[in-house]
């Protein structure tokens, strides 16, 4: 169910309400009866987290983050002095 925000424009007591699509717009205000109007914002819709854009599941994007891991497991294999110097000891 969709939550709308209204204002009066009498009073200025803003407010959301909970309403079905097919409900009628609230038109007096709960605090001084007064005429109330809709509050639109600029987005209807705001996706939060991953998985929403376009690179977040296309596979040239998860072919490159391969890569990187491939010559970053490369590099830490080339340098494995930290184990050979602990059972030197």
């Amino acid at each position: 169910m969709p939550t709308y925000q209204y204002a009066c424009t009498e009073c200025g007591h803003a407010f959301d309400q909970f309403q079905s699509f097919s409900d009628a717009s609230l038109t007096e205000c709960p605090e001084c009866g007064g005429k109330l109007r809709k509050v639109f914002s600029a987005a209807g819709v705001v996706f939060k987290g991953s998985g929403f854009y376009r690179t977040d599941s296309r596979s040239g994007s998860s072919s490159s983050t391969s890569s990187t891991s491939s010559t970053t497991s490369s590099s830490s294999s080339s340098t494995p002095a930290p184990a050979s110097s602990g059972s030197s000891d």
